[in-house]
């Protein structure tokens, strides 16, 4: 019995030392500048609305040191939300990219 109850114990106790020493999932968020704008946003044809959908317009990405171009798409609506899409900033000559958001109204 005596026996029964160490190796319970010892058993529960290197679980707990195994959950422990698991690594967690971690989120880290990296901001890229770039010294290059940019080009002119290019016109696109918004297709017609889609029930529960706002159209996202197209953006510049920034792509193995290559702006290139992502065609605007469809994004499912959240209500009492406002969508702000992809843009570049500027900071002291250098051009940062802020991902598309939703915003509460």
């Amino acid at each position: 019995m005596l026996t029964k109850k160490i190796l319970v114990s010892v058993l529960f106790a290197a679980g707990m030392i195994g959950a422990a020493a698991v690594p967690l999932p971690s989120q880290a968020g990296v901001d890229l500048y770039v010294n290059i704008g940019p080009p002119v946003v290019r016109y696109e044809v918004v297709p017609e609305r889609r029930a529960g959908y706002v159209w996202a317009p197209g953006y510049w990405d920034y792509r193995d040191n290559n702006h290139v171009w992502v065609g605007g798409f469809h994004v499912k609506e959240r209500k009492g939300h406002h969508y702000q899409p992809h843009r570049w900033v500027e900071h002291d000559g250098r051009w940062n990219q802020e991902p598309g958001r939703w915003d509460r109204r």
